[in-house]
Formats: C-alpha cells, structure tokens, sequence
C-alpha cells in the first residue's frame, strides 16, 4: 500500500474520510486495493475507530466495498459505468435543476459561480488537477443548491463523491485544461439567459463533451 502521511491525533472520522477521499480520487489508492483497518489507522497515526468509520463513509458513497471475509476494497469509476450510469442521471437531474435555478438567480448567485470559473482557470494555469476538479463540482453543486429542490441536492450529494472521482481521473488527461473554465462560461451564460431549451441542449452538451472530446473535454 503506498504511503500516507500521518494526520494529528485530535482528528476524527471526516479528517480521515477526507485523506482517504483525496487518494482513491488522485489515484494514489488503486482500484481493486485492499484497505486495512490496521495498516491505515497505523499510517495515518490515528485509532482504528475513526478508521472504522470513515470506511463506512466512503462506502456510502461508493469510493469502497466490503466483502464478508475479504475486506474492504477500493472501487474503480469504469467509463462504462461513468457513460451509461452517471451521465444519464447527471443530464436528467441537472437539466432540471438547472431551469429551477435559472428561477432563482441573482447578483450574489452568478458572482459565486464566476468565482468558480475563476478557480478552474488558476488551477488549470497552475496545473493542479485536484484544485481543477473541486472548483468543476463545486460550480455543479452550488447550481443544484440553488434550484431549491431538496430532492436534487440529495441525489446529487449520493453520486457527487463518484463524480468527483471521474473529473479527478481524467483532470490529467485534458489536451488544454483551460476549455473547463470556458465550458462553464457557457453554461453561466446559458443559465443567465434563462432560454429553458437552450439551456437544457447546453447541460447535456456539457455533459457530454466529456465523451466526444475525452482529451479536451469537461465536467
């Protein structure tokens, strides 16, 4: 198992879920590796309560698996399930999410949404794939929040940890980093407009480009 560093003893099950998070989504943890209780709680100089529990965690998100017998295991994010499980439901949700949150947006709203963008170009200036990716679900996110419909938000949150993993993975492999933040220029605009159908064919247009473009596409 590659190294991790040690985290402070006072940290507890999110700071570890956290650590853990950060290393099946950059790859540092591969799919298929096993996770011990032991060997991680040793690693990261913590308890194997906390442990414990941040397992169960990602479990819950889908970023590991339990296996009576065999342990727990980190889970891979496959193209095929990426392809015909999470962009189907990513299209659906967000296209409605999105003409709810075109509703509800104002001055404050769009002003967090470009700082985002702003945050995907530095990141894509700077090379940092994991800032790339948060700034890419953090804009995904606060759009779902502000439709203002819980369902959404709760089903977004169960696959967000998934989609994560998927904009991280392929964070590397973009021919130029910085077409994510003009991606979401456009979905702003689209957004701002508030044409439902253009907005609409703009979502699933985004979504997808992951897809037709997968050197130079986005999330």
């Amino acid at each position: 198992m590659s190294g991790l560093p040690p985290i402070p003893v006072a940290s507890r099950r999110d700071v570890v879920a956290d650590r853990l998070r950060e290393a099946i989504t950059s790859g540092q943890l591969l799919p298929g590796q096993k996770l011990t209780e032991v060997a991680l709680a040793e690693q990261l100089g913590t308890s194997r309560a906390p442990v414990r529990e941040a397992l169960r965690q990602l479990e819950q998100e889908g970023l590991v698996v339990s296996y009576p017998y065999r342990g727990t295991e980190v889970l891979g994010v496959s193209q095929e399930e990426i392809e015909h499980v999470l962009v189907p439901i990513r299209i659906s949700l967000e296209q409605y999410a999105f003409r709810k949150a075109a509703e509800r947006l104002d001055a404050d709203s769009v002003a967090e949404l470009e700082s985002f963008i702003a945050m995907m170009a530095a990141a894509a200036a700077a090379g940092d794939d994991s800032a790339l990716a948060d700034a890419d679900v953090r804009f995904h996110d606060a759009v779902v929040s502000l439709s203002g419909q819980p369902h959404c938000l709760q089903i977004w949150r169960s696959i967000q940890p998934r989609v994560r993993a998927y904009f991280r993975r392929d964070a590397g492999h973009y021919a130029d980093a910085s077409v994510v933040a003009e991606q979401h220029r456009r979905l702003l605009a689209a957004l701002r407009a508030g044409d439902e159908p253009e907005l609409e064919a703009e979502v699933e247009r985004h979504i997808r480009t992951h897809f037709a473009e997968p050197r130079g596409g986005g999330g």
